[in-house]
């Protein structure tokens, strides 16, 4: 089985949510997914969620994408960069491999294609991918992944901001600078340190992602992967508290998306909740 979702993010208006979910063959992993544009005038936040068999091992692949500067480089990466990770021959036998030369390869890709463009975009991108029972997490920027673990949430990212010490050393030691602007941002610019595209700051914003790998045991109840429109207005545990009875992940994924609009969040926001279905 081979689940694909694409979202039109004209459709994502307001505080009304698209949303949807599906599941693997054997039923022990589910994922849902909530998306809204929120109090922005217009939408940036993309999606994707797959989900298939290869040679009889659930594969799964996941990602959160926020846009900035426009939408172009979210869509981008959305349309492209689990497509470049299929291709890569070492998928399966290297898979963090695969996934570190899959995202520079993607950015450098979306800088030759929007080389013609005025106006500089970028993305974030919080991506899992599941193959079997391994389960890696991978970030550029700050969208956000959050497992939970015997009720425990356990960030497996740290997000991307330019005052964050080893990533305003990694600036400076390249020439840039970290300047307060509001929030702390690269050239005064950029509130993120990572991400796709963002042209003219590539020198000091790179594509290059942090990964971590979990063995999914019966202790790992599911995984929230999030736009900063929510993290900016709910904790880690605060969102692994709220859905942890909720079993359907699509619902799960809902209420994250309706408790940080009611919040006040000023941002798009989009979830993934992916639930792993144990024997017992």
């Amino acid at each position: 089985m081979n689940v694909f979702n694409s979202l039109n993010p004209l459709h994502r208006e307001g505080g009304v949510p698209v949303s949807g979910g599906g599941q693997s063959e054997d039923k022990k992993v589910s994922y849902g997914f909530s998306s809204l544009r929120g109090k922005r005038a217009s939408m940036e936040d993309f999606l994707d969620a797959q989900i298939s068999q290869v040679d009889g091992v659930t594969v799964g692949l996941f990602g959160v994408f926020d846009g900035h500067g426009g939408s172009r480089a979210a869509d981008y990466v959305k349309q492209n960069l689990f497509k470049n990770l299929r291709n890569h021959p070492a998928f399966v036998t290297d898979t963090r491999l695969a996934i570190a030369e899959t995202y520079n390869m993607t950015d450098q890709e979306y800088l030759k294609a929007d080389h013609n463009q005025h106006r500089d975009a970028g993305s974030t991108a919080s991506t899992a991918v599941l193959v079997g029972d391994r389960l890696l997490v991978a970030n550029v920027g700050d969208s956000r992944a959050v497992l939970c673990t015997g009720g425990k949430a356990l960030p497996l990212s740290t997000d991307h901001k330019p005052n964050r010490h080893d990533e305003r050393e990694r600036i400076e030691k390249s020439g840039g600078v970290v300047m307060w602007s509001g929030t702390w941002r690269v050239g005064g610019v950029l509130a993120v340190s990572r991400a796709f595209g963002d042209r003219l700051l590539k020198k000091y914003v790179v594509a290059e992602p942090e990964i971590q790998e979990k063995l999914v045991t019966k202790e790992v109840e599911f995984l929230l992967l999030a736009s900063d429109g929510l993290w900016d207005v709910v904790s880690n545990q605060d969102a692994v508290a709220m859905v942890k009875d909720i079993q359907n992940a699509e619902e799960a994924a809902k209420r994250l998306t309706e408790e940080a609009y009611e919040k006040g969040s000023a941002d798009n926001i989009t979830c993934v909740v992916i639930r792993f279905h144990h024997d017992s």
